[in-house]
């Protein structure tokens, strides 16, 4: 079969280019029995507790659990950007009956956290893949296939997450299944936070932040169908999850409270 040579070039231009990541260096660093995780630079990127391997150590990855207060029992999880696999870790223990997908770009990440951060082994419900987070999200065949995205995307800069356009949280919002929540770390005091949170409205039916912690960080709940927000019920929800996970989840209520009456 004979092909004219420009539609070959007008085919091979209309494809996105392929994206060709450069990793920075993955280091470590330790103090006072807490490991942290950096990207070659002292932006901490994630942290373990030497003594307690599975417990979200720093307060904005325990944000990141906020979801817990309107889903009780998910099906499937998905983490994108493993990080130091602190929440990946968390879920995969403590949701027995969850299918947990950890989505990490950087082949180092995941051979640092099998090695120095106690990343449980893949069985039959729990994976890794050694993908791009955007290609995760178009993929149709992980449309409507989750309860739960977790998504901390940053690269060595930790100047805001490295997929911020609103088609990103669209695709992000098709992989909810119905009533589905998404939660993200912002960083507030950079110009990517505005960004972000106008592209998340554009896709999400509420988006939600709760209060800056860390001098800087942000944690934005995306809820696939608006939440009907019962404050007693909440409150009762959150007592639970203080008692059998001991995360503080009363704070979470008073910071969705704090979130919605600075969006009105």
């Amino acid at each position: 079969m004979l092909i004219k040579r420009k539609s070959i070039e007008l085919a091979e231009s209309s494809r996105r280019p392929a994206r060709k990541p450069k990793f920075a260096p993955v280091t470590l660093s330790e103090q006072d029995g807490v490991r942290y995780l950096h990207f070659g630079t002292e932006w901490v990127q994630g942290a373990m507790r030497i003594r307690k391997p599975d417990w979200p150590e720093l307060e904005y990855a325990q944000q990141m659990m906020a979801w817990m207060l309107f889903i009780e029992s998910p099906r499937r999880i998905a983490q994108l950007g493993l990080g130091a696999a602190t929440l990946t870790k968390f879920c995969y223990r403590q949701f027995p009956d969850a299918l947990v997908t950890a989505v990490e770009l950087n082949p180092s990440v995941i051979a640092i956290c099998n090695t120095m951060f106690k990343l449980p082994p893949e069985d039959e419900r729990f994976n890794v893949l050694e993908m791009d987070a955007l290609d995760f999200v178009e993929d149709p065949e992980n449309h409507g296939a989750f309860d739960v995205l977790q998504c901390d995307l940053y690269d060595a800069t930790a100047k805001g997450p490295v997929l911020d356009t609103p088609e990103f949280y669209r695709a992000c919002s098709d992989c909810l299944a119905p009533g589905g929540i998404m939660t993200v770390n912002l960083f507030g005091d950079h110009p990517s936070y505005n960004k972000n949170l106008k592209a998340m409205k554009f896709a999400f039916d509420r988006v939600i932040c709760l209060p800056e912690v860390h001098d800087g960080n942000v944690v934005a709940l995306c809820f696939k169908n608006a939440p009907q927000l019962d404050g007693a019920a909440l409150a009762a929800r959150a007592a639970q999850i203080v008692a059998a996970t001991k995360l503080p989840a009363k704070s979470w209520v008073k910071g969705l409270q704090a979130g919605i009456e600075a969006s009105r």
